[in-house]
Parts: structure tokens; C-alpha cells; sequence
């Protein structure tokens, strides 16, 4: 049985995380960077200035700003192509920049790659988990490329399981596991040299809700330990439960930056009304809902008011002779903001 090296440089080049480290960066842990830059003072955990990613003629990410803070929750939001995951790789050090400045730790990922590799975790869209092992040698042996002794990495797989629940499956195969179950092992892996930073692309696609929860109890948890996470994710939910900040992505560039409730605040209203009508009568209501909310979106299949008071452009609404077939309040969402930045429009 050969078993991969988990750093080797990855073939898929939109997985972000299959080179975590490199045998040097495992030499390199006696100075903790993130120790370090703290001790420095400066505020930000990651630092881009004009950060460029070209691909030839491509312009993958092009000139963006950003800063994560120590501790901090940090998400990026956007379609498909936006640029979200070649940000994700030139911050793992997987993907060199094009143009710009990035710091990472305080280090610069040109000439002190393989010490930033040494003290982040990566949790990439695909599990590379390896079948052949148990779910307990998976860990032991990610560990031993972090120069961990056999020993220590026993107990830090110990500690991991229990950590991410999985303590009674440690003999077990990993290929009989569940897609919940393999999502969780994967992050425990990356936490197997105790991280200062955590990058998480697209951590819970494809799973249940009961599973995306149980993930989420445990990204929170490593939070309240202080690790920094950085994540993308397609989930507005996902992202308004795990975010202090987050960024907009649409066409390689930010759009919008800020915290859900600001962002919401900022390009939404508090509440939506939404009314359905029978077919062949929405296209001929015009005059009748104007002045009914602050924005109008007409959607094939309903019509949304965005307003602070749904209740009231509801009776308002009625009041004109109005007859919908359904309606709905509900509070504005993170949602409305990313589709109203991006377009409705499915970009592949």
C-alpha cells in the first residue's frame, strides 16, 4: 500500500488544500509565526493590497483589498468564477500571486511559503482523504509529515476525534463513512498541527442539514479557541452564522465588504414581502404596485417588495384590490444582498 503524501502539490488546481505543508516547513516550527506577528502589534492576521491573479489573458482575481483580524470569521461570498477559491489558494500558499502585495502571518507566501504552510490548516473543497487507512491512521500519519512522533500523533488523533465526534469510528474505514462523517475527519486532519489559521473552501457542500449544523458547533468552538478561519462558502445561512465579515466577490473584484447585518443594512430593507398571483396576472399589474415599497423585483413567478414594514405594504397592497395567491413576510437575508449585488443570472 502507498499511502500519498497529504502536501503533495495538488493536480485539481481549484482544490485548495492538498499541499497543507511541506517536509521544510514541518523543520520550521520552533518560531510560531502568528506569535510573533502578534508580538509585532500589527492589527491584521492576512493583508492584501491590489491583490492579482492572472491565468494568460484570464484575470482570475483582479486588484482586491482585504484584511482578516486575529480571531476573526472571515468569509467570501460570490458565483461561480468569481475568484473566490484562487484568493483561497494564493493564501495557502499553493497558488504564487500575479501582482499586489499579500502577508500571511507577517510573512510574505513568495519567500516564506513553506513557513506559513507549517502553521495553517486547509480543509479543500474535495476530501483527499485516504481510503486504504482507518480514520485514526489518517491522523497519525498526516501527523507524523508535521515531525510529530508516532506517540504524539496517536494522542493528538485521540484528542481530534473526540473533538469532532468520531471517537467510536477510529478503527473503522473511511470509505464506508458517511459524506457528514468524512467532512468532519477532514477538518480534523487539518487541525493536526494546532493551527493559528484555518482556510475552509466550501466546507459543507453536499451535506444534510444535520451534518452542516454539527460542522457548525464545531467551527464555532475552534473560533472560541482562537483560531482565525477563512472560508468560502455558497451557503448565505452558512455564512450569516459563521462570519464576523465577510466579502462580496463578483467578476474577479470585491463588490461589498462588511459584516451580514451591515451588509444587509446597507443594501436591503429590514423586512420582504413576497406575493405570488395566478399565471397571466402579474404581467399586467404595473401602476398597481408602485409606491408600494422603497425596491421592486418582479421574478417569473412572484413579485418581492423590499420595504421595513411587510405587514403594512401587505395591507396597502390589498387595499388596491390586490389578490395574491400566497404571501409572505419574512426578514431581509444575506441572500437578497448577494443577489442583488451578483444578478439572478447562473453563471457556469
Amino acid at each position: 500500500m502507498t499511502t500519498p503524501l497529504p502536501n503533495a502539490v495538488p493536480a485539481d488546481s481549484s482544490d485548495v488544500g492538498r499541499d497543507a505543508t511541506s517536509g521544510t516547513a514541518a523543520t520550521e516550527r520552533a518560531g510560531t509565526p502568528a506569535a510573533e506577528h502578534a508580538s509585532e502589534g500589527p492589527e491584521s492576521l492576512i493583508r492584501a493590497r491590489g491583490l492579482t491573479k492572472r491565468f494568460g489573458a484570464f484575470t482570475a482575481v483582479d486588484a482586491i483589498d482585504f484584511d482578516v483580524a486575529p480571531g476573526e470569521s472571515f468569509g467570501f461570498l460570490g458565483p461561480n468564477g468569481a475568484g473566490k477559491t484562487s484568493t483561497m489558494r494564493m493564501i495557502g500558499c499553493v497558488s504564487p500571486i500575479t501582482a499586489g502585495e499579500l502577508s500571511v502571518l507577517g510573512l510574505n507566501p513568495a519567500s516564506d511559503g513553506a513557513r506559513i504552510k507549517a502553521h495553517i490548516g486547509v480543509v479543500p473543497q474535495q476530501d483527499t482523504l485516504d481510503m486504504e487507512l482507518t480514520v485514526r491512521e489518517n491522523l497519525i500519519i498526516y501527523g507524523r509529515y508535521f515531525d510529530l512522533s508516532r506517540r504524539e500523533a496517536g494522542r493528538k488523533a485521540d484528542e481530534l476525534l473526540e473533538f469532532v465526534q468520531l471517537s467510536d469510528r477510529a478503527r473503522d474505514q473511511v470509505e464506508p463513512l458517511s459524506g457528514g462523517m468524512k467532512r468532519r475527519l477532514t477538518i480534523a486532519r487539518s487541525l493536526v498541527n494546532e493551527p493559528d489559521l484555518l482556510l475552509l473552501d466550501e466546507p459543507t457542500t453536499g451535506l444534510d442539514p444535520q451534518a452542516r449544523h454539527l460542522l457548525w458547533d464545531r467551527l464555532y468552538r475552534l473560533k472560541q479557541r482562537g483560531v482565525t478561519l477563512v472560508l468560502t462558502t455558497h451557503y448565505m445561512d452558512e455564512a450569516e452564522q459563521l462570519c464576523d465579515r465577510l466579502v462580496i466577490m463578483d467578476k474577479a473584484r470585491i463588490v461589498a465588504e462588511g459584516s451580514p447585518h451591515e451588509l444587509i443594512e446597507r443594501y436591503s430593507s429590514r423586512e420582504v414581502l413576497e406575493l405570488r398571483f395566478p399565471v397571466g396576472i402579474l404581467e399586467t399589474l404595473h401602476a398597481e404596485l408602485d409606491g408600494l415599497a422603497d425596491r421592486i423585483e418582479r421574478l417569473p413567478d412572484r413579485v418581492l417588495l423590499y420595504t421595513d414594514d411587510g405587514e403594512a405594504a401587505a395591507a396597502a397592497a390589498h387595499s388596491r384590490g390586490l389578490r395574491p395567491e400566497t404571501v409572505l413576510v419574512r426578514r431581509s437575508s444575506l441572500e437578497d444582498v448577494f443577489l442583488r449585488l451578483t444578478g439572478r443570472t447562473l453563471i457556469e
